[in-house]
């Protein structure tokens, strides 16, 4: 397998930890988002994904884009260790919590939408942190809720083992440290996160421990 990540993009982290927890091995071919323009809009890349996003993944000679299919193919290709574990209900909401970042969260604090506010409508680094803070704290509010009304607060989102809900949950845990949000009203999403990120499969995935770490 091949994975064509960036260090940073929650997106590519997702499917990072989604391999190492089904002990699948892979090369990491980085894809620069902010050098030179941004590597992903090269041709040569727009070749493998149009999008010109990250992450895509090839694997035997077949290349699939967009963070949560990759996942799905993932969990049907290489069943075990579940992703998606239990009966159809437990199934949809982990997926309606994994959605709620990878849906409503994500895509308007993707790089390319600051890049957008600042180019087209002047928005300093103030107002661009400000947008995202806005966002991410309104999704996870959600999130958090979501996650109260699971019983006797498990180790992970929905249990105890990790599942697609978790995959997504830490990557954007990260991204809302990083612009510095304010989670303190959230100690279910904390807590998941925090211990999520004990455990190697985590933890080799982080930004801080890819080769193209900055």
């Amino acid at each position: 397998m091949k994975l064509y990540t960036y260090f940073r993009s929650s997106a590519a982290y997702r499917v990072r930890i989604a391999l190492n927890l089904k002990g699948l091995a892979y090369d990491s071919v980085p894809v620069h988002l902010a050098r030179s323009g941004g590597e992903q809009h090269q041709p040569e890349y727009r070749l493998i994904n149009p999008a010109g996003l990250v992450p895509a993944l090839e694997d035997g000679g077949e290349v699939l884009t967009q963070s949560l299919a990759i996942l799905e193919y993932l969990e049907e290709a290489h069943p075990e260790p579940p992703l998606l574990p239990g009966d159809a209900v437990q199934r949809a909401r982990i997926r309606a919590l994994a959605l709620a970042i990878a849906c409503d969260i994500h895509p308007v604090n993707n790089l390319r939408v600051l890049q957008y506010l600042t180019r087209e409508f002047g928005a300093d680094e103030a107002r661009k942190n400000a947008w995202y803070r806005h966002w991410v704290e309104t999704g996870l509010t959600a999130v958090e809720a979501m996650l109260e009304a699971v019983p006797d607060e498990p180790r992970f989102c929905f249990g105890d083992v990790p599942t697609l809900a978790d995959v997504c949950l830490v990557p954007q845990v990260f991204n809302a440290r990083r612009f510095q949000c304010d989670l303190t009203s959230m100690p279910r999403i904390l807590r998941v996160a925090g211990h999520c990120e004990t455990l190697e499969a985590f933890r080799l995935a982080a930004p801080e421990n890819q080769p193209d770490a900055e």
